[in-house]
């Protein structure tokens, strides 16, 4: 076995080969052994108000009681459409505990951006904040939405926090646009009102769909993946085998930037730490640096979760490098890669290794991760997770040699079922198991993986592969630039060439300064040829830099 799966040999001491999918059939059986574990626990936090995991459950099992009593049945959608906050793990609970299916949905999407989900996810039930309800209001019409319930920032808070939050949100921050919408409840009302019916407890499968999580839609049409309860129990447990050995039951306690809505988190903070009794520390606005690094300073926090921009943001703050790290002992990236600039500083910043881990919407996310034992590799999205396979193929779909390039395809019990009410787009990426990727890498002898590229972002530069990671890290590592992201455009000569955007960290940085910086660790072709400096580059509400959006902004010009 441990010859098609390298990997296996060098796996740390206590991580297991395989994990077991089926050690619950529900995430509503997972619920119910955590809470009758920790259930006396801090569970989650925000704003300084803390809820134990069984409170959560207790409120989860009102508000769940609430949906039935509207008439909603098993297997509707209810669309979750807000930052972090203390509504969200009991909205999660609540919703699966009245059989409902989950789909998370980006607070900050336009109208036309959520009333294609809405329509295309069937969704007949939404829990969204007031500050987007505006956003709601005009599109409400056009789906099968009938049950809105509204979200306030501060509602979930002690008394009088709760009302001076919503005061300063809605009056003096005017964060509340006007909306006029029908028959709406808050969510605090809908928890109350649930105490009045009894649940009607639902069966749930290992091979239920629980959730329609949407693809960041980075590569073109937004899809709803299918993912079952064994899709996120296997996930919870693969991140749960890798990180056990590091850390301890019940003392553990985790940062929650990135938003839930967003799969790394849902599945990390959300299901994977409930199994171990971590208290999470929720922020509800990640881009409010001082904030943020407050609530780092409140709490002895010994697992930061995150992505390239967010770790690369703190370590320009000098309040945040003044902080105190000892009690911190993993710090895990994921959704884009890690540059070595950030990876290195993070370490000699916070003592602690920055370990990049890969994954996608459509493996519930996590497929492989680096070690967390000192033996992780900067440069590199370490090894296959327990219970998972990962090979890579050429564009016949023929496995290629160890060392070679080639497309990621990933097999395991995270793998989703497909796309929700897609068979041909499933069929192009779901083949024997297999899930094709569309990013390009190369495994070491040892079964170490490292990503190359996108297939669809890769330039091609008079017929050489020119990968925009590679340029993005060069440039990263100026002392003068904050952010880089590299296109291709057209060209008359070479088919091709590279454009590089910008960010400065320095205002002296200059165009040539940058195009002989690059020349330096570069051959020729990859050099940029042309260079933007840019105040800010466009990204995904979870901080993943979009070149996308700068193709389509150059393809206008």
């Amino acid at each position: 076995m441990s010859e098609s799966k390298p990997w296996l040999k060098i796996y740390p001491k206590g991580v297991p080969a395989n994990i077991d999918p089926d050690k619950y059939s529900s995430i509503l059986e997972l619920l119910d052994k955590g809470v009758e574990k920790f259930g006396d626990l801090p569970g989650y936090t925000c704003m300084d108000k803390t809820l134990t995991f069984r409170q959560v459950n207790t409120y989860a099992e009102q508000f769940g009681a609430y949906l039935q009593s509207r008439g909603l049945v098993k297997g509707d959608k209810i669309a979750l459409m807000m930052p972090n906050l203390l509504q969200y793990p009991i909205a999660i609970f609540g919703a699966l505990k009245a059989g409902l299916v989950l789909v998370n949905t980006n607070p900050l999407y336009t109208p036309r951006e959520m009333l294609h989900q809405f329509t295309d996810a069937d969704v007949k039930a939404i829990i969204i904040a007031e500050n987007f309800a505006a956003n709601l209001e005009k599109i409400i019409k056009e789906t099968e939405i009938n049950t809105v319930i509204l979200a306030s920032i501060g509602e979930m808070l002690s008394w009088p926090k709760s009302s001076i939050v919503n005061f300063v949100v809605r009056k003096v921050k005017k964060m509340v646009p006007a909306f006029n919408l029908a028959n709406t409840v808050s969510f605090k009302e809908a928890i109350k009102l649930g105490k009045k019916f009894s649940l009607t407890p639902l069966e749930s499968k290992a091979e239920d769909v629980i959730m329609l999580q949407y693809t960041g839609g980075t590569t073109g049409v937004s899809k709803g993946a299918m993912l079952t309860n064994r899709n996120m129990i296997a996930n919870m447990l693969q991140i749960e085998s890798i990180m056990i050995t590091q850390l301890k039951e019940a003392e553990e306690v985790i940062l929650c930037p990135l938003p839930m809505y967003h799969i790394f988190a849902f599945t990390v903070n959300g299901l994977a730490m409930l199994s171990i009794g971590a208290h999470n520390i929720l922020i509800t606005n990640p881009r409010d640096q001082k904030g943020l690094i407050k609530e780092i300073k409140k709490y002895p926090i010994s697992i930061i979760p995150g992505v390239n921009t967010l770790f690369n943001a703190m370590l320009h703050n000098d309040d945040f490098k003044a902080l105190d790290f000892s009690k911190l002992k993993i710090s895990v990236a994921g959704g884009m890669a890690v540059q070595r600039s950030v990876a290195e500083k993070w370490e000699q910043v916070t003592g602690c290794p920055l370990s990049e881990g890969y994954g996608l919407t459509e493996s519930s996310p996590v497929a492989s991760m680096n070690p967390l034992d000192g033996t992780g590799r900067i440069g590199t999205i370490g090894l296959p997770v327990s219970s998972t396979d990962m090979r890579l193929v050429d564009d016949k779909g023929e496995v290629v040699p160890t060392g070679e390039r080639g497309e990621i395809q990933i097999k395991g019990p995270q793998v989703m079922k497909g796309y929700y009410k897609r068979q041909d787009e499933t069929d192009k990426v779901l083949s024997d198991g297999w899930l094709s990727t569309g990013d390009i890498g190369k495994m070491y002898e040892d079964g170490f993986f490292e990503i190359v590229d996108r297939k669809k972002d890769m330039i091609l530069v008079s017929g050489f592969n020119v990968f925009p990671n590679e340029v993005e890290d060069v440039v990263s590592r100026h002392p003068k630039v904050l952010e880089a992201a590299v296109i291709g455009v057209p060209d008359e000569r070479s088919g091709e060439v590279v454009k590089l955007f910008v960010v400065k960290k320095d205002k002296s940085l200059t165009e040539k300064e940058i195009i002989s910086y690059c020349r330096e660790s570069l051959t020729g072709y990859k050099v940029p040829k042309h260079v933007v400096f840019r105040k800010e580059l466009p990204k995904t509400n979870v901080g993943k830099i979009l070149r996308r959006k700068l193709k389509e902004e150059e393809n206008q010009d």
